[in-house]
């Protein structure tokens, strides 16, 4: 069951359940479609796995189960990871 994590890990952006700007690797770092594409260049700088929009849960399904409200907040070194990168 995904968390549905409510921020941008790198902007701190709102990403609500019905966010069609949220994206997530495959371990679930969710960060928004503006960062993914301008900064992280569709790489995600935990994994180094791609990106894929997140799903939207639906409404009915909230109360049963409830998304994340942990935020994690961790800007990411913009240099290194495009080094990172560079270097792979």
């Amino acid at each position: 069951m995904l968390e549905i994590r409510p921020t941008c890990e790198n902007c701190n952006k709102p990403l609500p359940f019905d966010s069609n700007e949220a994206m997530i690797c495959t371990f679930e770092c969710t960060y928004c479609k503006d960062c993914v594409e301008n900064i992280l260049q569709h790489i995600c700088p935990n994994c180094g796995g791609n990106f894929t929009q997140r799903p939207i849960r639906p409404k009915h399904l909230l109360e049963k189960y409830p998304t994340s409200n942990k935020v994690i907040h961790k800007p990411v070194d913009i240099k290194a990871h495009l080094k990172r990168i560079k270097n792979n």
